[in-house]
């Protein structure tokens, strides 16, 4: 849990950057890719760090508007990353209006009062999660795999 509003601001920024370098590793021909049928694809996860967030940030506060639908996969991957990235940045600036003592403060989630910290750091968990089933994903497709918290082998080939 966040007690310190410029820690969640600060650990954003450096989680949603790894996050758009995986984004931007999408191609339109990859977003069917699955680990086996019937599991999620990589436009499914990409699309889903896409727009996940908005729910995340409407339980603690925050205004963030999606375009498209995120029930509906695009089948473009510039619109899922362009789409992330202008989400990320909207989490970005109201994050850093944000308190200390706001960021404590327990909102509603789902009838449960939750400190906004602590729901901040599920998004920032959650994002962790998926973007590391995409790694995996990436790779299997042939695509590019970039190092987001360490180096990649292809990283450490070069």
């Amino acid at each position: 849990m966040y007690r310190k509003a410029e820690d969640f601001a600060a650990e954003w920024s450096k989680a949603s950057k790894g996050t758009m370098k995986v984004l931007e590793s999408l191609t339109d021909e990859t977003l069917d890719q699955a680990i086996v049928e019937g599991h999620n694809t990589l436009g499914w996860l990409g699309w889903h760090l896409a727009t996940a967030p908005a729910y995340f940030g409407g339980l603690v506060g925050f205004d963030i508007n999606i375009s498209g639908d995120p029930n509906k996969v695009p089948d473009k991957a510039s619109t899922i990353a362009d789409t992330y990235k202008n989400v990320a940045e909207s989490i970005q600036r109201q994050a850093e209006e944000l308190t200390d003592e706001q960021i404590v403060e327990e909102v509603d989630a789902h009838g449960t009062p939750t400190p906004r910290g602590a729901l901040l750091r599920t998004l920032i968990d959650h994002q962790t999660h998926h973007r590391g089933q995409m790694t995996v994903l990436l790779r299997q497709a042939g695509l590019n795999v970039p190092g987001v918290m360490g180096p990649t082998k292809e990283d450490q080939e070069k």
